[in-house]
């Protein structure tokens, strides 16, 4: 049988009350942290994390829900919440909902009743009726990547319209002007931020705005193919494209090589994400990046704060700046 608090009592000579507030993460006396740790060690005694939640109503464990779990700027991020998440005394309870809005709210609603104590959440719906049950029940929920229509919680977001109004800017200063851009879903917060900073970049640089220079490619490998061949096919003219996201941007070069398309010298691309597949072509593709290590910090930052002070402090957005890397697939047709 395994050792019990009574006989880290009796180890340490210090009552159950002092004994049990330190195992339960409350504040104690040094000396007697001291003791009560060195008695943990040598009897091997083990915490009942099931006993303890019951009794404090906390489960030390923070629900994670993602839109797709081989996505790989999900992964980075959750990744380093993780850690971040582990070394403060955390497990983490991951949710792939598939980019499925109705297995979200299963997921959303799944995790509460496991009385996680908080939620990071990457959202795929577009309605907060799942998360507002987190809020009554006052457990902090940080969205990461995206908002939410209705929610006006903690959020966490790269500049989205930034990125791709800079790269229209690189795009521009190179002199293109026929420029396309593979989009995400419209109804997805991120890829429409991208879009409205593709058509503000494009309006301040003087140039025309062609519905048909914008596809949607779904955020999809696939997606990112069909939406480069259509590209290509309606305006064989257009000498640039970006793609708004790196499953995408994948997809749009297997288009190009299968095409026999010459990048840069036939056209320039900018891509998303992803240096190490962006190092991997040929040309070194340019890319713009997203700040994951960054955002996974931030994200957990507000949420122990949130648990650690339940009053809480006012609701928070984050906005991280994204980077542009430059390769080698953009040509000077000044």
């Amino acid at each position: 049988m395994g050792a019990t608090i009574k006989d880290i009592a009796r180890e340490t000579g210090l009552g159950l009350a002092t004994i049990s507030s330190y195992l339960n993460g409350g504040n104690v006396r040094e000396k007697n942290r001291i003791k009560i740790e060195a008695a943990i060690e040598k009897l091997h005694f083990e915490v009942n994390e099931t006993a303890r939640g019951l009794k404090t109503n906390k489960t030390k464990i923070i629900g994670i829900v993602i839109p797709e779990l081989n996505n790989i700027f999900c992964a980075e991020i959750i990744s380093e919440a993780e850690d971040i998440l582990r070394q403060n005394g955390y497990a983490t309870m991951l949710c792939d909902c598939r980019s499925d809005e109705h297995r979200e709210a299963e997921a959303v609603e799944f995790l509460l009743h496991k009385r996680v104590d908080g939620l990071l959440i990457m959202p795929t719906g577009e309605y907060s009726e799942k998360l507002e049950l987190f809020e009554k029940q006052k457990k902090p929920v940080v969205l990461i990547d995206r908002k939410v229509r209705g929610f006006h919680g903690d959020c966490v977001l790269a500049d989205n319209e930034g990125a791709t109004k800079e790269a229209v800017q690189r795009l521009v200063e190179a002199g293109h002007k026929k420029i396309g851009l593979i989009a995400g879903p419209q109804h997805i917060f991120t890829a429409s931020a991208r879009n409205w900073g593709f058509q503000k970049a494009m309006m301040e640089a003087g140039l025309f705005l062609d519905d048909s220079f914008m596809v949607c490619g779904d955020y999809t490998i696939k997606g990112g193919a069909r939406a480069m061949r259509k590209l290509h096919e309606e305006h064989p003219d257009m000498t640039a494209v970006l793609v708004s996201n790196y499953e995408m941007t994948v997809g749009a070069m297997i288009e190009i090589n299968e095409s026999g398309i010459q990048v840069p010298g036939e056209l320039s691309v900018i891509g998303f994400d992803n240096l190490e597949f962006a190092r991997a072509c040929s040309p070194k593709l340019s890319i713009m990046t997203q700040p994951t290590r960054e955002m996974a910090v931030a994200a957990v930052r507000i949420l122990l704060g949130k648990l650690q002070n339940e009053d809480g402090k006012e609701v928070e957005t984050v906005i991280l700046p994204t980077t542009y890397v430059g390769g080698r697939s953009i040509r000077d047709i000044k």
